[in-house]
């Protein structure tokens, strides 16, 4: 069975930083699926955030140039490094492993919340 655990949510202030963490288990889910992070605040749609596509990372519009997204060379730790932080990026983040040819969730953490203040 297929896990992924969260962490690294919290409040900043505008402007501050964070780093989401997601420990994948079995660690081979990665060599299966592409991983990746969405989010969803109050009131919208959840939405794709970050997406590694074996390598090859692809972000939304309103995140590019201030997150990244990586993960460790054992392969079973992902992250986003998120700088330069909005309020509008406040939401709960979700880790995912997702199909990577129709970019359907697979699996999915509990999230963890961004919450940014002005």
């Amino acid at each position: 069975q297929v896990q992924l655990v969260e962490s690294g949510g919290g409040s900043v202030q505008a402007g501050g930083s964070l780093r989401l963490s997601c420990v994948a288990a079995p660690s081979d889910v990665y060599s299966t699926t592409c991983m990746g992070w969405f989010r969803q605040a109050p009131g919208k749609e959840r939405e794709e955030v970050a997406i590694d596509r074996k390598g090859l990372a692809s972000y939304t519009d309103s995140v590019k140039g201030r997150f990244t997204i990586s993960k460790t060379s054992a392969k079973n730790t992902l992250y986003l490094q998120m700088d330069s932080l909005k309020p509008e990026d406040t939401a709960m983040y979700y880790c995912a492993a997702v199909a990577c040819s129709t970019m359907k969730g697979l699996y999915w953490g509990q999230g963890t919340q961004v919450t940014v203040s002005s």
